[in-house]
């Protein structure tokens, strides 16, 4: 497996150009431990990070082994993004012996418990070696026909989820963990899941502000890390492109009306909303223009390259992209300066599953009725 991109003009300028396109690309991979294709790939692309699911994780210390080694094949200036989907609820891709949390909703339900909630997932995840978790859904679950959102919402109200936005995020990001509020502009009144087909809201303006818009804008407030996208059509918004594609949403209603200068990361291209739709440079071009800085390619080895590849070759072709990738570059390294130079010590791996946190997520539990 190796990188097909040919040198065109100065030896530096294409260097600059792959360690940009690598800047901009979180992968996943299929195994539990560092196989050496996977080794010669991250040699090739040089990642900004990577995303554990299920299928790689055994245990709590074969986990944070597998960070460390993650770690290590990374330039040491630019530390890897080391990320899960740890949610609570159905999504928490690590489980037992871990502590096993309730869903959003039930936390949502238990009264003035997501602050503390949000800090021990947090000093788990910090254990076990990641910087970096896909969470909260900022998403209000307005449509009971969801087949997506549904318990990983905080709650069916903009107010009530915006409330758990200002708790959870400073919670988690105080022990070292990056959040990330997704999926914008907001997935919950969707009646397609968007990891099968492209799901398309028909819903006005005004509802779209007073309801999908308002926990985005309470996240960032509470100084969120990063927010990914919906591959979500918006028809008031952009008729033709979903939001991880749209030069309409992210940069008007993220970028200018919240004022939001932070790090933007796709949802999965792998997912059939975006997948087989439109070919790898066509995404990649679309995503880009419309500031999104990281793409996730979180299983597909030939997926991620050739992600990597346009991103190099359209640096070259297009001057404007070559900009935009220039300033997603310095929003991904302003991230990690923010947030993860001079963090304590990781915690024990003892931690992982203690009974304090076992205990909490039961009374989590039992005040939210679950």
């Amino acid at each position: 497996m190796s990188v097909r991109v040919t040198a065109v003009g100065e030896g530096t300028s294409l260097f600059d150009r792959k360690r940009r396109a690598g800047q901009r690309l979180v992968i996943g991979f299929e195994a539990a431990y560092v196989t050496d294709d996977l080794k010669r790939l991250i040699a090739d692309i040089r990642p900004a990070g990577f995303i554990l699911f299920k299928r790689n994780v055994e245990e709590p210390a074969q986990v944070r082994e597998l960070n460390r080694e993650l770690q290590s094949l990374t330039d040491p200036h630019r530390p890897a993004l080391l990320s899960v989907d740890q949610e609570g609820g159905r999504v928490q891709r690590i489980r037992e012996p871990a502590t096993v949390w309730p869903p959003m909703r039930v936390v949502g339900q238990a009264e003035g418990m997501t602050a503390d909630i949000a800090k021990a997932m947090a000093i788990e995840l910090r254990a076990m070696g990641f910087n970096l978790d896909f969470a909260p859904v900022a998403d209000v679950d307005s449509n009971p026909a969801n087949p997506v959102i549904g318990d990983r919402s905080f709650g069916r109200e903009a107010a009530e989820v915006a409330a758990h936005m200002r708790a959870f995020i400073p919670a988690m990001q105080a022990q070292g963990v990056i959040t990330c509020a997704k999926h914008f502009p907001g997935h919950g009144d969707t009646k397609v899941d968007s990891h099968f087909d492209l799901p398309i809201v028909e819903e006005e303006l005004p509802m779209l502000e007073r309801r999908e818009r308002v926990p985005f804008a309470a996240a960032v407030d509470a100084g969120v890390g990063s927010i990914m996208t919906a591959h979500v059509v918006f028809p008031v918004l952009d008729e033709e492109w979903p939001a991880t594609l749209s030069s309409r949403v992210v940069p008007r209603w993220l970028r200018r009306d919240l004022s939001y200068d932070g790090v933007v990361f796709s949802d999965d291209l792998e997912m059939k909303a975006v997948a087989g739709r439109w070919d790898v440079p066509t995404i990649v071009q679309r995503a880009t223009m419309a500031t999104v800085d990281v793409l996730l390619c979180c299983r597909d080895p030939g997926l991620q390259l050739e992600a990597f590849e346009a991103m190099v070759r359209a640096q070259e072709d297009d001057a404007a992209f070559a900009r935009a990738c220039e300033d997603s570059e310095k929003r991904v390294q302003a991230m990690r300066e923010r947030y993860l130079l001079g963090l304590p010590p990781a915690p024990p791996l003892s931690i992982v599953g203690c009974a304090e946190h076992r205990m909490l997520a039961e009374l989590a539990r039992q005040r939210g009725g679950s």
